[in-house]
């Protein structure tokens, strides 16, 4: 990059000032995408461990055929890792962001041409916790929809909020609707930045046949420590 810094589309939305940004990172030696939200980053490709086991963890006990709901783009490393699994017949992605889906159709983030054009993948422009209330479930396409795997990055953790419309997807009312939107033997995966709640964890297992956080370690060499994230994963019952 003959720049260190590139702002490759700013946009206002609903939700504040969204920047999508390459840069040269000199400590890493290597090219560096970010979104940020307002003052907020969203995403890095520095950093993205997490997203990664995020969609490994609520696939690693499931067989195909399997129907995938991912929540929240991003930078496309959780969607993507989805379909690297086998047994994935369809993805649906889930942002409510119209220009971050654009930027993958055009092709302003790795891998994004890729995982737009992908068959098995449908990219939809929606408001998941809105879906998630809906009498009719999260795909707007096909009323009572279940899915294998409904798979969650869109918020900091269960009480960081982006919009404290948010809420009500977290308490019990809404984990019991989303319950209704999964097969038997179904995975919910949601992922946090924050140390584990328990308080979350109880609320899920409340509803779920089983649930668990489970912390995601990697190494962040511009603190010189290791970082941590949380997947929560709940199952429902296989009967």
């Amino acid at each position: 990059m003959g720049a260190r810094f590139q702002e490759l589309d700013w946009r206002r939305t609903p939700l504040g000032e969204l920047v999508l940004r390459r840069r040269w990172d000199p400590v890493f030696d290597r090219e560096v995408h970010e979104i940020k939200l307002n003052d907020e980053f969203l995403m890095s490709s520095l950093f993205t461990v997490s997203e990664v086991e995020l969609a490994r963890k609520a696939l690693a006990g499931l067989t195909g055929p399997l129907d995938v709901l991912v929540g929240g783009l991003g930078l496309g490393y959780t969607a993507r890792t989805v379909l690297e699994h086998p047994g994935v017949r369809s993805l649906l992605v889930v942002d409510a962001l119209a220009e971050v889906i654009d930027w993958h159709r055009r092709g302003l983030v790795p891998g994004g041409t890729e995982l737009a054009g992908d068959p098995r993948c449908t990219l939809l422009h929606a408001d998941l916790f809105a879906l998630a209330r809906s009498a009719d479930g999260l795909d707007p396409t096909t009323p009572h929809r279940r899915f294998h795997a409904v798979v969650v990055d869109v918020d900091h953790s269960p009480r960081h909020l982006l919009h404290p419309d948010n809420a009500d997807f977290y308490g019990s009312p809404g984990i019991h609707r989303l319950t209704q939107r999964l097969h038997p033997g179904g995975v919910f995966a949601l992922w946090s930045n924050e140390p584990p709640d328990d308080g979350y964890t109880a609320a899920l297992a409340e509803h779920f046949a089983h649930a668990v956080a489970e912390v995601v370690r990697f190494p962040n060499p511009l603190q010189g420590r290791d970082a941590t994230s949380t997947v929560y994963l709940a199952t429902t019952s296989a009967g």
